[in-house]
């Protein structure tokens, strides 16, 4: 299944966010100030602490040692979990502890633990709390409290059992009824409808601390070519962008999106020079940091993709990702030569030192800002959150309404 989108590999003392309900941002997104602790937690870094903050990739196996490894080896500033990962909420929480407890070893800093729950046809956890699609959300007779209700539900579940972040929701606006990899995980193909909704998704994940990851930046719903298998190319003119496309990012931005996720697609609207999306420096900082105004982490999709690596090879993908602008680096084909590259790529000065802080500054300031420098949940507690009555009967008056809608 799709998923970030991504494909789901083989067995192999923090400040409290602001969290409003309504789909009315709180305020504009400031120009963010590190604290004088997260500059002096990024300057006491070594240049090898830097480069592992930049990466989330996949663990092997159900059980803390393994994923425990890769942590330590490589100072990972986090991983995402997938099916082979979860069987239950006690096993979950105790895997998600065991990795804060390796990342926080000898004074580290903690992991950003993620998942793609997205709810209907992109869901990791077996055992969660089941709503629908975003599409079947935005069609019931009262798609606001359903919307609301299912990021809720799902942003606590996701807490109680370790996991901090959340790639979703999706704000790709999906007008072409053939595309293969978004679909029904968009809210719609009217961007006014999407954008709204997407706000009111980003505040009720908000409210329960999971950090959000508002996604495929500059927008994946015009495509035919599913960006696991090739290279999609979107042919929106600039002023066709603005219309259909930016208005769901711009309300990620509006509603305080800790993350927003790129996309492997050329836009030659926007890159006269063809690059994909996660690899143009006029896509992700010109566009989304200069006129967008985005101050948040910025992820790749996953780079395991071929949309990632069909004009460069995995490794020179990662770098040119960091260069454009990407500040977390999302599962790289091979963990090992990825770090090593990018590693590289700083020591030969083709990534600047001030690129390279200025990424982990940000995502040091978001796991500060959520609360991720207290990441051990209780175990005892999982269980009781996970498929609460007061979750099944939220989910159950979300089944209603679109049965009511259909």
């Amino acid at each position: 299944m799709a998923a970030s989108a991504c494909h789901e590999p083989g067995a192999s003392s923090a400040t409290s966010p602001s969290s409003p309900s309504s789909s009315k941002p709180a305020s504009p997104t400031p120009t963010p100030t590190p604290t004088p602790t997260e500059v002096a937690l990024v300057k006491k870094m070594s240049t090898a602490e830097k480069v592992g903050q930049l990466f989330m990739p996949t663990i092997p196996g159900s059980t803390p040692s393994a994923g425990a490894a890769l942590v330590k080896r490589y100072h990972l500033g986090g991983v995402i979990y997938f099916p082979l990962n979860l069987h239950t909420p006690r096993q979950t929480a105790e895997l998600s502890n065991g990795l804060q407890k390796a990342a926080l070893k000898n004074g580290g800093v903690p992991l950003v633990i993620s998942t793609d729950e997205e709810q209907g046809p992109v869901s990791r956890l077996p055992y969660v709390t089941r709503f629908p699609s975003n599409k079947l959300l935005a069609s019931t007779k009262d798609p606001d409290e359903d919307t609301r209700l299912a990021a809720k539900v799902t942003g606590e579940e996701l807490m109680a059992v370790g996991i901090n972040q959340d790639n979703a929701p999706d704000a790709d606006v999906n007008i072409n009824p053939h595309n293969p990899v978004i679909g029904v995980r968009s809210f719609g193909a009217n961007p006014s409808k999407v954008a709204h909704l997407d706000g009111v998704a980003i505040d009720a994940y908000r409210a329960t601390g999971v950090a959000v990851v508002a996604k495929h930046f500059p927008g994946h719903g015009d495509t035919a070519t599913d960006s696991h298998t090739g290279l999609p190319i979107i042919n929106h003119t600039k002023a066709q962008w603005e219309r259909i496309d930016a208005p769901p990012f711009k309300a990620a931005i509006d509603h305080h999106a800790d993350v927003i996720m790129t996309a492997h697609i050329v836009v030659p609207g926007l890159e006269k020079s063809r690059l994909p999306a996660t690899m143009s420096k006029t896509v992700l900082t010109g566009l989304l940091r200069g006129k967008l105004g985005y101050q948040g982490v910025i992820i790749t999709d996953s780079l395991q993709m071929t949309g990632a690596t069909i004009k460069f090879g995995p490794e020179e993908a990662a770098v040119r990702a960091v260069v454009a602008g990407a500040d977390m680096l999302l599962m790289p084909r091979s963990l090992g030569r990825a770090y090593n590259a990018v590693l590289a790529a700083v020591k030969s000065g083709r990534i600047s030192r001030s690129r390279l802080d200025d990424a982990v500054t940000r995502i040091i300031r978001m796991k500060n800002e959520r609360g991720m420098f207290h990441p051990y949940v209780s175990v005892a507690k999982a269980g009781r959150v996970i498929g609460s009555k007061a979750h099944r009967a939220a989910a159950r008056k979300v089944a209603a309404d679109v049965r009511a809608g259909a």
